[in-house]
């Protein structure tokens, strides 16, 4: 029953946000011809905002320690609003770009698939958070994108155990079909 009930929120989310974005699709397509440079600038903007959002979640090691004055609950909150504020400026600008008055059909088309991907990823973020957290993670943070997925972790002074990495593991490739190549796991510790 509650699979079944979840299947039907599911459901209902994608068709809302697919409504969404089509009746979005359908006013902006009454807009002129786009601006090649606008598209160049929206795409570099996403790129800057997921590299800030990574650079913060330390996606260049395989450690976050948590400084002195935030504990490990505080790391989590700090990372999704992050994630979150980077999406909404990102959604922002394609918004723009997709209601400018110069607007090509292609890039109002790039800017509805983007902004189609963006809720797809906040979907599955949530999703794969969840079933991790059910598999006895205190909490965790995951980032979705092009180049693949980032998921933070809570994890003891002596790091995650091989069977907490192949859980981590096994999860995000059963649900999303993802190539552990394209996987990072960052371990967060509290620092003492």
């Amino acid at each position: 029953m509650k699979n079944k009930k979840r299947n039907i929120m599911i459901a209902a989310v994608l068709l809302v946000v697919c409504a969404a974005v089509y009746l979005n699709w359908a006013y902006n397509n009454r807009w002129g011809a786009a601006d090649s440079a606008m598209a160049r600038a929206e795409d570099a903007a996403m790129e800057a905002a997921e590299a800030e959002y990574l650079d913060a979640m330390g996606a260049d090691g395989t450690q976050t320690p948590v400084d002195a004055n935030r504990t490990v609950p505080e790391y989590f909150a700090a990372a999704r609003l992050t994630r979150q504020q980077s999406r909404d400026e990102a959604l922002t600008l394609l918004e723009t770009a997709a209601a400018s008055e110069s607007a090509s059909q292609e890039v109002i088309d790039s800017a509805m698939d983007s902004i189609a991907v963006m809720a797809n990823y906040q979907l599955q973020e949530a999703q794969l958070e969840n079933v991790l957290i059910a598999k006895d993670f205190a909490d965790c943070v995951v980032f979705l994108s092009g180049d693949g997925i980032t998921v933070a972790v809570p994890a003891p002074a002596e790091g995650l155990s091989d069977a907490a990495v192949a859980r981590i593991s096994d999860t995000v490739v059963a649900e999303t079909g993802c190539d552990l190549t394209k996987l990072k796991i960052i371990e967060v510790k509290d620092v003492e």
